[in-house]
C-alpha cells in the first residue's frame, strides 16, 4: 500500500478493533504487500488490512477455518470476535490471533514436517478453490499486457510468456494427483512460535501438485519431505521462477529491489539447469 492508504488502514483497523472492544490503541506494521498485516497493541490482534472488494478474504476465513477443524498448523483467527471478514472505510479487515515469534530457529526437518502435515489435512477438506493454472493465467495477462509490465522489452516478453506456458502445459501433462495447496508456503508466509511453525496467508491457496508448493521452499526443506517427483518439482520450480518474474515486472510493484530480483529471475530461466530455488536467488542478489 502507499503511505496515505497506510495510513488509513491503521485508523480503520484501529477503529473497527475499539469497536469490538479489542483494546487498539497502536498498529505496528508487520509487512506491506497487496495487504497490510498489522499488530494492534495492547490487546495483540493481528489485523489484516486490504481495499474494500478484496474478494479472497472472504475465501481465507472460511478455509482458516475448515484448516483449524482439522488441526493443520495455520494460523488461527481472532477469537474473541466473530470469524468474518469486516469492513471500515473503504477497507475489508480480518482479525487473527498475534503469535509471538519463538526464540529457537525453524529447522528444515521442522519446516517439512509441517508442511507435510498442512498438506494431510488439506487433503480432508472439500471446498471450491481456484486451480494453480489459474495463478498462472493470471501471471500471463502481466507478460501479455505493456500496459501492467511497461519495462520488460518485447524480447523479454516473448520469452518470459513463451516459459510461462510451455511450463503450465509440461506440468498438466505429467497427469499428476492434484490437492488443496498453500500455494505460496515461502518463510515469509511461515510464523515461528513455541508450538512450532505455523503458515499463513491462505488466500493464496489453490489446488495442484504437491510439487507446485514444494518449489516455493529451500532444498533443504525439500530433502526432508517425502515421495518427491523430482522431475516434476523441476517443472514447478521453473514455473514458480516464471511467475514471480512477472510479479516482478508488474506496474506498481512495491518489493524492495524488486526490479533486480525480476532481472535475476530471468536471468536464471535462461541459465538453465540446476533450477534455484526463491532463497538462492535472494542470496545471489545479497552477496553482489
Amino acid at each position: 500500500m502507499e503511505i496515505t492508504d497506510i495510513t488509513r488502514a491503521i485508523a480503520a483497523a484501529t477503529s473497527l478493533a475499539a469497536s469490538l472492544d479489542l483494546p487498539a490503541d497502536d498498529a505496528i506494521v508487520l509487512h506491506n504487500s497487496n495487504r497490510l498485516a498489522l499488530r494492534l497493541t495492547p490487546g495483540d490482534v493481528l489485523a489484516r488490512v486490504a481495499p474494500a472488494g478484496h474478494e479472497a478474504a472472504q475465501f481465507e476465513v472460511e478455509l482458516a477455518q475448515r484448516l483449524a477443524q482439522v488441526g493443520c498448523p495455520t494460523g488461527l483467527l481472532e477469537p474473541r470476535v466473530n470469524p468474518r471478514v469486516y469492513t471500515r472505510d473503504g477497507f475489508t479487515v480480518t482479525l487473527w490471533t498475534y503469535y509471538e515469534p519463538a526464540t529457537s530457529h525453524t529447522t528444515p526437518g521442522d519446516y517439512a514436517k509441517a508442511l507435510e502435515h498442512l498438506h494431510e489435512g488439506m487433503r480432508k477438506i472439500d471446498m471450491p478453490s481456484p486451480r494453480f493454472t489459474d495463478r498462472v493465467a493470471e501471471a500471463e495477462a502481466v507478460v501479455a499486457d505493456p500496459g501492467l509490465s511497461p519495462e520488460l522489452t518485447d524480447a523479454e516478453r516473448a520469452f518470459l510468456g513463451g516459459r510461462l506456458s510451455d511450463l503450465r502445459r509440461a506440468i498438466e501433462d505429467r497427469g499428476a494427483a492434484e490437492q488443496l495447496l498453500h500455494g505460496e508456503p515461502h518463510p515469509g508466509n511461515v510464523l515461528a512460535t513455541e508450538n512450532g511453525p505455523l503458515f499463513v496467508d491462505l488466500e493464496t491457496c489453490c489446488r495442484g501438485p504437491v510439487e507446485f508448493d514444494l518449489a516455493h521452499v529451500s532444498e533443504a526443506v525439500r530433502e526432508h519431505y517425502p515421495n518427491v517427483e523430482q522431475e516434476l518439482l523441476d517443472y514447478c520450480r521453473q514455473l514458480v521462477l516464471a511467475m514471480v518474474a512477472a510479479w516482478r515486472w508488474r506496474l506498481g510493484d512495491q518489493l524492495p529491489n524488486g526490479r533486480r530480483f525480476g532481472e535475476e529471475l530471468l536471468r536464471s530461466l535462461r541459465d538453465g539447469p540446476p533450477w534455484p530455488t526463491l532463497d538462492t536467488i535472494t542470496s545471489r542478489l545479497d552477496t553482489r
